[in-house]
C-alpha cells in the first residue's frame, strides 16, 4: 500500500527498553509509535490531553505490526507517520527505519476510533485538526 507521510519523530532506544537478546522488546515498539502519534498531535496544534478535556478521545481499536529488524541499545531511528480517515476509522500508517541507514524496522497500522462525551463518531472535527 503507498502512503505519504506527513510527520516524522527521531528517538533513540534506551537501555532499559532491551531484553536480555540485547534487542528492544516487542512491547516498546508500541510506546514509540504511540509518541510519535501524540508529537504528531502537538505538531498539528492538538494536546491530547487537551482532547480529553473537551471530551473527545480518540482510542486504539487495532494495532497491526510486522517486524522486520530489531533495534539495539544506543540505535537512532525515526518513526514516520501517514495518516487516513475511513469512516469511522483514523487509520495511522507507522514506520520505524533505523537511522542512518534507514533499513525497515517495523511496518504499523494502528486504527483508531473517536469517542465524544463517550459517544462513538467519525471524528470529522478530529480529522480537521489532523488535515493540515
Amino acid at each position: 500500500m503507498k502512503y505519504e507521510y506527513i510527520h516524522q519523530l527521531e528517538m533513540k532506544v534506551r537501555d532499559y527498553e532491551c531484553d536480555l537478546q540485547g534487542i528492544v522488546n516487542n512491547a516498546n515498539y508500541q510506546h514509540y509509535l504511540e509518541h510519535a502519534r501524540h508529537e504528531f498531535l502537538l505538531s498539528r496544534g492538538v494536546s491530547f490531553a487537551q482532547l480529553h478535556d473537551e471530551g473527545t478521545d480518540a482510542v486504539v481499536a487495532s494495532v497491526s505490526m510486522r517486524f522486520k529488524t530489531p533495534l539495539k541499545s544506543g540505535d537512532e531511528f525515526v518513526v514516520k507517520t501517514a495518516y487516513e480517515h475511513d469512516g469511522l476509522r483514523h487509520i495511522f500508517y507507522q514506520d520505524i527505519f533505523r537511522l542512518p541507514d534507514m533499513k525497515v524496522v517495523v511496518k504499523a497500522q494502528v486504527d483508531s476510533v473517536c469517542l465524544v462525551n463517550g459517544k462513538l463518531t467519525a471524528g470529522d472535527s478530529l480529522e480537521k485538526l489532523l488535515i493540515k
